[in-house]
């Protein structure tokens, strides 16, 4: 259960690997609901504080919290604990539902869920810090699927045609392609208490040297990485529905749609679509420096 928030706890345990499937037979026994049922649950949450609703809300998207971390058991980690991260988006984004606005709880919700995910990714991988840039991490989530695309999975660094089609599509540089796909190659986080030799001999820690950061830096700087994904959070509020969905859609997903397809959504040339995205980049861009100066002071003070 997420930290905070008010959703009893009537989601399913999830203990591990081995109950996954038996976690996953559970929540199917959660009904959906219909429009109708999800706008009067999230009303009576949102003016009566009502948990039962909000887990009315929960429990019947769970399916799609599953559906979600399915999509990224590519990366090693386990499958359980990727639904269990899905989970904590999930409530996050019940909490800051706003019904009235139109949408659907799971269109709204599905940012928080991957963003969650997402962000425990990276924390749980050795290689790819919180500090990657928001291009290399549009990389790190998208290199696999476009490798499958073009059938580049032999091993090793892809070829020079691959790279330069991975890094045009995505956007990023080619040499940020070719240092991602060596960094991923490589895997997560093994044990150094393999032994090297078959007599059980030595392992391969005795021949590590630590240079890693001492501990109480690691701290701060993931308390630094939540302060500025709450920030983040925060900032979006300032854009209008038409901006946050823009720029959700442009730059904040795994897939992100195109100036065409969304200017078919709104019935608006291309041309519009891309400066409402640029205007609410900057929009975003100054409510966060506003609240950096918010935080500093409060710091000082």
């Amino acid at each position: 259960m997420a930290k905070g928030s008010n959703v009893p706890a009537t989601i399913p345990a999830l203990g591990g690997e081995q109950s996954l499937n038996r976690y996953l037979s559970e929540i199917r026994k959660f009904p959906l609901l219909q429009p109708e049922q999800e706008y009067m649950l999230a009303k009576r949450f949102q003016e009566h504080g009502d948990t039962d609703a909000a887990a009315q809300l929960v429990t019947s998207h769970l399916r799609l919290v599953a559906k979600i971390a399915m999509g990224y058991r590519g990366y090693g980690l386990p499958t359980s604990e990727l639904i269990s991260e899905g989970n904590i988006g999930l409530m996050q984004g019940v909490k800051k539902f706003e019904p009235d606005r139109g949408f659907r709880l799971a269109t709204y919700a599905m940012w928080w869920i991957r963003a969650s995910i997402q962000e425990y990714i990276l924390r749980s991988w050795s290689l790819v810090k919180m500090g990657t840039t928001a291009a290399q991490k549009k990389l790190f989530f998208n290199l696999r699927r476009m490798k499958s695309k073009l059938d580049a999975f032999e091993d090793g660094d892809l070829r020079p045609e691959h790279v330069t089609k991975i890094a045009t599509d995505l956007g990023v540089a080619e040499s940020d392609v070719v240092s991602m796909n060596r960094r991923m190659a490589m895997g997560g986080d093994t044990s150094l208490n393999v032994p090297m030799r078959e007599d059980g001999e030595g392992q391969w820690q005795d021949w590590l040297q630590d240079d890693a950061p001492l501990q109480d830096k690691i701290v701060a700087d993931q308390q630094e990485a939540d302060v500025r994904h709450g920030m983040l959070v925060s900032a979006m509020d300032d854009l209008n529905d038409r901006e946050k969905h823009i720029l959700t859609e442009r730059r904040l997903t795994d897939d992100p749609k195109t100036l065409e397809e969304l200017s078919q959504v709104y019935g608006v040339s291309r041309e519009r679509v891309r400066q409402i995205e640029v205007r609410a980049f900057e929009k975003l861009q100054k409510a966060m420096m506003r609240l950096a100066g918010e935080k500093r002071m409060l710091t000082a003070a």
